[in-house]
């Protein structure tokens, strides 16, 4: 999810209101509909919603919403549903749930567009109680987060014997360029939420939460919100997004700039990444993830890159230059090893939050790029084929091995072995 290389493959304030009713209501005649939310009449999100039998997930939301007498049983009803949508993607990806219709487990789409009919319906829903629109902006807070599994993250304590993982990945995006598209960072969250990682050191469980392709959402410190409480508890966190076509990238370095691609709202933004206390804001950021054993062990069948390259204006300079080796002393951030879009912006978000929870030396953690996933040669209407399910069951594992080689890695380090 690079803006910088789109054209080489890279197709990635809360408002929380109380639970009491608000006094009043400023019901609109003609609800906003969201740019992504418009994206679900065309055929295709229809056609992956029937294929993977999510498409009652919107109707079935509305009716029960429909019956919501108060504004706290409507934020219950909206916490519940979430939540279900969020468990049910991850059981269809993991085998626990019947599979209704045909297309294959791991494929993250489904959850995307039903996400998506959710919204809209709570968007345009006129209770009898009234809602204004701080109201109904913080349900649609909660739906995000529990649709997302950020409140799912369920890791043993410490004492377990089980290590502790937290990877993130995104939606689906570049959509007006192929609605089609699948990614598999947020494949990859389903496939792993929950599950347990057999390392030569022992067990280790990774819990997982996506996030959207929305500059807005990150601004209002998203990231952040969901990832400070389990930093100081978890043992190793990779953010996850699409990279490159045929390769994976550990990105060491992470730039404080946005450059301009438009998000899934079809909105771009060309400034310095908002964040708290800007006056202590660095313009680069690092991995702590062990890139060298990641690099040199043979997790699949992606060739892995350590990635050192970013782009900056000297110090003293005025034009953005490329720089291979890293960032030099006292430079300006145009863009990280991962571009200058919201991969790259996780990225720098969640290193700079470690770092200033004081857990630079202690804590791995940083960014991975997979393969673009592609669709089979000549496909360019079908929603899947057998080539693109490959490609992304191939990734999603890789990605496994990448996390296993990195938790022995960090473990190695704390022994000092």
């Amino acid at each position: 999810m690079k803006a910088l290389r789109v054209g080489t493959g890279a197709l990635g304030l809360v408002l929380m209101a109380g639970l009491a009713a608000p006094a009043t209501a400023t019901a609109s005649a003609e609800p906003v509909v969201t740019v992504e939310e418009q994206r679900l009449e065309r055929a295709v999100p229809q056609e992956i919603l029937r294929r993977s039998g999510f498409d009652a997930v919107a109707p079935e939301f509305a009716e029960v919403l429909g019956a919501a007498r108060s504004y706290a049983q409507a934020h219950r009803i909206v916490v519940r549903q979430g939540s279900a949508l969020w468990r049910r993607a991850v059981d269809r990806a993991q085998g626990r749930a019947p599979v209704e219709g045909d297309l294959s487990r791991d494929d993250d789409r489904p959850l995307y567009w039903a996400r998506l009919g959710m919204t809209r319906e709570l968007r345009s829903w006129q209770p009898q109680f009234g809602l204004d629109e701080r109201g109904r902006a913080a349900l649609l807070d909660a739906l995000e987060r529990t649709s997302r599994g950020q409140d799912d993250i369920r890791h043993p304590g410490r004492g377990s014997g089980v290590k502790r993982i937290l990877v993130t990945g995104f939606d689906p995006f570049t959509l007006d360029r192929d609605v089609r598209i699948s990614n598999p960072s947020g494949a990859t969250a389903l496939a792993l939420d929950g599950t347990v990682i057999r390392t030569a050191d022992g067990p280790a469980r990774v819990e997982t939460a996506v996030f959207p392709v929305r500059w807005r959402d990150f601004a209002d410190g998203t990231v952040e919100r969901t990832l400070r409480p389990y930093l100081p508890r978890v043992d190793l966190f990779a953010t996850v997004s699409q990279g490159r076509v045929g390769r994976f990238d550990v990105e060491r370095t992470n730039g404080a700039w946005r450059g301009g691609f438009a998000d899934n709202e079809n909105v771009g933004r060309t400034e310095t990444i908002p964040v708290a206390d800007p006056a202590s804001q660095p313009q680069w950021t690092s991995t702590t993830l062990p890139y060298e054993r990641i690099v040199a062990a043979g997790t699949g069948r992606f060739p892995v890159y350590d990635n050192t390259t970013v782009t900056e204006i000297p110090a003293g300079g005025t034009q953005a230059v490329v720089r291979p080796d890293g960032p030099t002393p006292g430079s300006t951030a145009r863009a990280g090893g991962g571009g200058d879009y919201l991969s790259n912006e996780i990225a720098y978000r969640a290193t700079l939050l470690r770092d200033r929870l004081g857990l630079h030396d202690t804590l791995p953690g940083g960014h991975v790029h997979t393969p673009v996933l592609q669709f089979g040669a000549g496909n360019t209407t079908e929603v899947t084929d057998p080539e693109f399910v490959r490609n992304r069951l191939d990734i999603i594992a890789q990605v496994r091995a990448i996390l296993t080689v990195a938790a022995e890695a960090g473990a190695r380090q704390r022994t000092g072995d």
